[in-house]
């Protein structure tokens, strides 16, 4: 799995290979020399390979795809028809069956099974994904169908307005008609593996994500949207090094250049290397003045540097970009220059974008809950305020941060029983965070339980606070005052 997993296929097979004869049952070791043999053009094989992939366990997903895909390679449209079938019995998987039915019989030269194949993933999908888009257009435009390609692109935008993939979308849209997706078996095999690990890029499955994105790119090195992916999942891993490493191995003339482009900005934010980040994103806007996806990142990051006002003027750019050319407002633009602007002594201004924020996007948990907080930390519309925060837990109850947010605005009313409630239900969610362990303090305080309330100020200070929060929490330990209702402010 690691050599696999960091592109080093040549040592993987031979490991694989010898991990094989200690335990026949080897999921990943079937996988790794399955890719290995479709790369060798060995059909046979191939279909051995796949056939002895497990049908239990993580990866059951992936033995129904590559069945179907080495059942092409030989010819048997009905075996890969039938392969495809067994994940009739996964609950989520209709969206992917359909679309690899719709590849399938597309490269198999079935247009009408293809089509109806296309129709039923997307109407499974409920929400329209970038590569369902890319494909199901491509199949109109090879088709004849340019109307239904122009409305599918439309509609991919319009649901997704501002997005770095809607902007690259309307960059590289092609003209004329298009080469097929798929232009053989492996091809198809590779795509299969990269869906496969578009749905398991969660973050408790990032080691299959890794792994599958792998083998696709084994299949099918300039992949580009495969190399997109297995950055993403690098840059999750806190691997930062290595996802630039594949980043940049995507072309300037690639269509997702511009993506892979933030992306190399968030990594380098990642490495600590801050003044590039700001650098490359700040050229990218002055190269593309219609796009707002670099001026939205830069004021992430600035925000995320407690640069607040440098952080307000770069999401003041990406709203003037919105208005001018006439993309549909984010909710989450608003959400975020509001943060910056409250964070920058800017209330007013502040209080306008999230109430904007909560006008696009009515009960967004997160919104909800800074704005409510805001009010209730500035001794307004505390009534208001206190319901907007259990509204956002009842959205959330499992985010420790809006819990410990619901906690703390109980204690700024002078509720103290209720706060501990809420905090101790916070600390269970987010047991090492330093500020839920101090709030939780502050009230066991307040409700006459000292030796509980030092305890959380120590746990507080083991679990790294930020620099300004050390010496407060210090001086209570020390003797000092606790902050009363009406006195206590942060969260």
């Amino acid at each position: 799995l690691m050599e696999a997993s960091v592109g080093r296929f040549d040592k993987a097979k031979s490991l694989a290979e010898s991990e094989l004869k200690l335990d026949s049952s080897d999921a990943m070791a079937e996988l790794v020399l399955l890719v290995e043999r479709v790369k060798a053009g060995d059909q046979a094989g191939a279909v051995a390979r796949a056939d002895a992939l497990p049908q239990e366990g993580v990866h059951r997903f992936v033995r129904p795809l590559a069945r179907a895909w080495t059942q092409m390679a030989i010819g048997d449209v009905a075996g890969a028809d039938e392969a495809l079938r067994a994940f009739d019995k996964f609950n989520g998987f209709a969206p992917l069956k359909f679309y690899q039915l719709g590849l399938l019989y597309d490269f198999a030269g079935n247009t009408e099974a293809a089509a109806d194949n296309f129709k039923q993933a997307l109407d499974a999908s409920g929400q329209l994904n970038w590569r369902l888009t890319d494909s199901l257009a491509n199949f109109y435009q090879r088709h004849g169908r340019e109307d239904e390609a122009t409305a599918l692109y439309e509609r991919f935008v319009k649901d997704n307005a501002g997005s770095e993939l809607a902007e690259s979308v309307l960059a590289s849209r092609p003209k004329g008609v298009p080469p097929p997706l798929i232009g053989s078996a492996e091809d198809g095999l590779a795509e299969a593996l990269f869906d496969l690990a578009s749905v398991v890029n969660q973050p408790e499955t990032l080691d299959l994500a890794l792994l599958y994105a792998r083998c696709a790119l084994e299949l099918r090195p300039h992949m580009v949207l495969d190399q997109l992916l297995l950055a993403d999942v690098l840059s999750a891993q806190n691997k930062p090094e290595q996802s630039l490493a594949i980043l940049s191995e995507i072309p300037q003339s690639s269509p997702y250049s511009w993506s892979a482009r933030l992306r190399i900005a968030a990594n380098l934010e990642l490495l600590d290397r801050t003044d590039e980040a700001v650098a490359q994103l700040k050229e990218m806007a002055a190269e593309e003045p219609a796009r707002a996806g670099a001026d939205m990142q830069l004021g992430d990051l600035l925000r995320g540097k407690k640069r607040f006002t440098e952080a307000v003027d770069a999401y003041d750019e990406a709203v003037r970009r919105f208005e001018a050319t006439g993309m549909p407002e984010r909710w989450s633009l608003y959400y975020s220059r509001g943060i910056a602007l409250e964070r920058s002594g800017q209330w007013n201004r502040a209080e306008a974008d999230l109430q904007r924020a909560l006008e696009l996007k009515p009960d967004q948990p997160l919104v909800l809950n800074y704005l409510g907080y805001s009010w209730i930390d500035r001794g307004e519309n505390l009534q208001r305020g206190l319901e907007m925060i259990q509204k956002a837990v009842e959205l959330r109850p499992e985010d420790g941060y809006i819990v410990d947010s619901l906690g703390w605005a109980h204690y700024r009313l002078g509720d103290y029983s209720s706060a501990v409630q809420y905090l101790e239900k916070a600390i269970e969610l987010v047991p090492e965070d330093p500020t839920i362990n101090d709030h939780l303090g502050d009230a066991y305080w307040q409700s006459g339980r000292a030796v509980e309330a030092r305890y959380q100020w120590r746990r507080a200070l083991q679990f790294g606070p930020q620099d300004d929060e050390i010496k407060p929490i210090q001086a209570k330990l020390d003797g000092g005052s606790v902050p009363t209702a009406g006195a206590a402010r942060g969260g």
